[in-house]
């Protein structure tokens, strides 16, 4: 096939897993980037709920303190050291929880998508991609206009969740006057708490729809041409056609090899017309008769020559010879079941030889 029709030619076939394996090492996998989003948002959610009484205890003796050593009248620069210190370890104990549960979220949740992957050619600079014709066309390409689409929707949604949730709220709002300002805090801190929930659950929605396009978008990326995975196979296991022509050769010399051992024969068995198998036994080194060459047809016709050549007696047994052409490989002894048959064609052999078994 020319070079143009095959680049012509659409991509039906699934990837091979070689093309997979080639991919993943360029870093390039299925992954959605709202799972991590959405998960990390629900990391985030969980911790606040479950230290959320510790954080705000801490957040309010910072305040508390702040506002002590603003309206001290003498502040030395000890005390505002130890304070800077005070301060600095409370608010890392108000959000390192948060900082460790964003982290390993965000790590585990790539992990669970693609797996460990770790390449460089993510890192490796290209030119290609500072291209303006390049950078035109993936301004307009299918990923881009599904990114927009995700951003408007997140967007969307996030809004028209926050506008119900507080519409839902607008006749509690005139209650707030009445209440002290602690409980307007944990008021406002509940229905933003709400507001958050009910847009993770959505966020959840939308990551199992981008993850399920960009797991389809992948898969048709990865496709080839029927002509690449015939191009891959012959570099992965060979050309055909050269594979064809070595086992011809190679089946060639081991046949040249079994003819020369013919003439090492003590007897050859047919069937009469389609067999051949040349035996050979030697009392004194063998424990048992061993198949010196088989064959069928035009092999079968020339190991009857070279056996008439060499003066090899042939015996014709038909139902030995099948049973030794299909069970006995070339250079192994005969197997016990064998043993009679073979050793009344060894002595009819011997006995027109003048031998002593």
């Amino acid at each position: 096939m020319a070079e143009g029709e095959g680049n012509l030619q659409d991509k039906t076939e699934q990837a091979t897993p070689r093309k997979r394996t080639e991919a993943r090492k360029k870093g390039q996998v299925a992954s959605s980037r709202e799972v991590p989003s959405v998960a990390v948002l629900l990391a985030a959610l969980s911790t606040l709920y479950l230290f959320g009484s510790h954080m705000y205890s801490h957040i309010k003796f910072i305040m508390q303190d702040t506002f002590s050593m603003i309206a001290a009248p003498n502040l030395s620069v000890t005390k505002f050291l130890a304070f800077s210190n005070i301060t600095i370890e409370r608010f890392i104990s108000v959000v390192l929880p948060v900082m460790i549960a964003v982290f390993v979220t965000a790590i585990l949740s790539n992990v669970l998508q693609v797996g460990w992957v770790l390449s460089w050619e993510k890192l490796t600079p290209d030119l290609s991609k500072i291209s303006p014709i390049k950078g035109v066309q993936k301004l307009f390409s299918k990923q881009t206009l599904m990114e927009l689409f995700k951003s408007l929707a997140k967007i969307a949604l996030v809004g028209g969740i926050a506008y119900l949730t507080i519409k839902g709220e607008m006749d509690r709002l005139p209650l707030l006057a009445d209440m002290a300002p602690q409980g307007i805090l944990l008021y406002i801190l509940k229905i933003g708490f709400k507001i958050f929930i009910r847009v993770s659950m959505a966020m959840i929605l939308l990551a199992i729809i981008d993850y399920g396009f960009q797991k389809w978008q992948f898969e048709q990326q990865l496709k080839m041409t029927k002509q690449e995975v015939k191009d891959e196979f012959k570099r992965t296991e060979g050309d055909p056609l050269v594979k064809s022509r070595i086992k011809r050769i190679q089946y060639e010399i081991a046949k040249r090899r079994m003819m020369q051992e013919v003439p090492k024969a003590d007897v050859v068995v047919t069937n009469p017309v389609h067999l051949a198998i040349a035996l050979q036994y030697d009392s004194a080194e063998m424990t048992a008769p061993k198949l010196l060459a088989k064959g069928a047809g035009e092999t079968a016709e020339r190991i009857k020559v070279l056996a008439g050549e060499h003066d090899i007696p042939i015996v014709e047994n038909k139902e030995l010879a099948q049973n030794l052409y299909k069970m006995v490989e070339i250079g192994d002894e005969i197997p016990f079941i064998l043993y009679q048959a073979v050793a009344e064609v060894l002595a009819y052999v011997y006995r027109l030889k003048n031998k002593v078994a």
